[in-house]
């Protein structure tokens, strides 16, 4: 008779295996069945397919590793399928009177799949109100009373459930997730050029960019000022905070000036003798910036070359260095390229793990490393391309064609490939201008569409797991 393999043999030999081998082996017989659901061997299948997952996930989430493995693979598929009625329910919401100038999640459910799951956006409208959507059930959970001026942005903080928003006054206002209250307001002496929401560390913080070239930071949530500087005196400026919270860009767009970073602990802590630490990066005529999500202070800085004529590409890194004086701070080129004259002015740029660019000009959308070598182009828009959402795992661009372009990493090369899926289609072009923004989380895809009477609606695309 030959020998058996007992249970602790079983787990060692299945931790070789894939999910499907794992699976077909549970019918084998009834230990086996009982090996292959081990805790152990379906965390490790999820660690190795997901660097990100943590335990957190799965408490909040599904019962096991198991459940969680199958159910995100399931969602995977149905998001890379992208088939009306099978992967997803397309919904229509609408209650806005004026143009939505802005949408962003206020959920905190990354991939639950024990049915409690609700995928939840803020909007803001040149109506003055500021809304709250559900986007699984298509419905509007609260709006606020209409305020005395047109909302132009907001910015969410899904941790502490709170949406802050900002008036074309530049009267800020933090409201309450959950329910719509107001609970804080700070107002600005003119209005404001940008929001960014920095969860840092100590705390987090709203970084405000007046249209007079003033960077203000403020607690969050009773919007106490903690420092006022001086960025480009009387030019707008936008404002982009690092992935490691440590640092923030501000850049005054096709400016003789450079743009600056500062280092973001400084502004949190404010003296009267010593002014918040910075430096000016030495380019010009800058345009569009972005940091590398998968580096801590990776920057990557279009502009143009001394010349003024040709677009350059230049990426750089920040590092803090510690002195008696103070904090110093030090940047490193690290590489630089320049863009095909061919190529018209780009007009969009994200960036994509540590060595991925991604640049639109008018409906085109082309990928490039850090050094220059061109990896893909697509041209699946008909119009111009309006905005584009980036993450991990997919790309999605919303254009005036009055459709959504859905593409999805693979990231088995050197260089992490883009791959084309499908088209989420809008509305009418009789009632309808196109789509003006794109958001996303880990089962919703929403998209704001612009109607030609001067409102806007959203258009909701929840994807569903049969699973768990």
């Amino acid at each position: 008779m030959e020998p058996r393999l007992g249970l602790h043999e079983l787990v060692h030999v299945f931790s070789f295996l894939e999910a499907r081998d794992l699976l077909c082996a549970a019918q084998v017989d009834k230990v086996w069945n009982e090996v292959s659901r081990t805790k152990e061997l379906w965390r490790q299948l999820c660690l190795r397919r997901w660097s990100s997952c943590k335990d957190s996930q799965i408490t909040l989430g599904t019962q096991t590793w198991k459940q969680y493995y199958l159910c995100r693979s399931e969602l995977e598929f149905r998001m890379e399928s992208g088939r009306p009625e099978k992967d997803f329910v397309c919904k229509v919401i609408a209650g806005h009177k004026g143009e939505i100038g802005e949408v962003a999640y206020i959920c905190t459910n990354e991939y639950r799949f024990d049915g409690q799951a609700k995928s939840v956006v803020c909007t803001v409208s040149s109506d003055g109100t500021v809304r709250a959507w559900d986007l699984h059930e298509g419905t509007e959970i609260w709006s606020s009373a209409p305020q005395p001026a047109a909302l132009v942005n907001l910015v969410a903080y899904p941790r502490l459930q709170l949406v802050v928003t900002v008036d074309e006054r530049g009267l800020i206002k933090v409201w309450e997730a959950e329910n719509g209250w107001e609970s804080a307001s700070f107002c600005l002496p003119t209005h404001s050029s940008a929001l960014e929401a920095c969860d840092h560390t100590e705390g987090p913080v709203l970084l405000v960019a007046c249209a007079d070239g003033v960077l203000y930071t403020l607690t969050v949530p009773r919007l106490q000022l903690l420092s006022r500087v001086s960025v480009s005196p009387n030019l707008p400026t936008s404002l982009l905070c690092s992935p490691d919270r440590q640092w923030v860009f501000a850049l005054t767009q096709n400016s003789d000036l450079g743009p600056k970073v500062f280092h973001t602990r400084s502004l949190l802590c404010p003296s009267d003798d010593v002014r918040p630490v910075s430096t000016t990066l030495p380019i010009w005529l800058t345009s569009r910036a972005c940091w590398a999500p998968s580096e801590a202070a990776r920057l990557v800085v279009m502009h143009r070359n001394d010349n003024g004529i040709q677009l350059v590409v230049t990426t750089c890194e920040l590092r803090a260095k510690k002195s008696r004086d103070g904090v110093n701070i030090l940047v490193q080129q690290i590489a630089s390229f320049v863009l095909s004259d061919t190529m018209m002015p780009p007009h969009l740029m994200k960036g994509h793990s540590s060595q991925v660019i991604l640049l639109v000009s008018g409906s085109e959308l082309v990928l490039f490393t850090i050094h220059g070598l061109q990896l893909a182009a697509f041209q699946d828009h008909q119009k111009p391309i309006t905005s584009m959402w980036v993450d991990q795992s997919r790309v999605i661009t919303s254009s005036f064609d009055l459709s959504l372009r859905v593409y999805m990493w693979n990231k088995d090369n050197k260089f992490p490939v883009l791959k084309s899926c499908y088209h989420l289609l809008g509305g009418s072009h009789r009632w309808a201008s196109g789509f003006t923004h794109v958001e996303s989380d880990s089962m919703s895809i929403v998209g704001v569409e612009a109607r030609s009477v001067g409102t806007s609606i959203l258009r909701s695309y929840y994807f569903q797991v049969q699973q768990g």
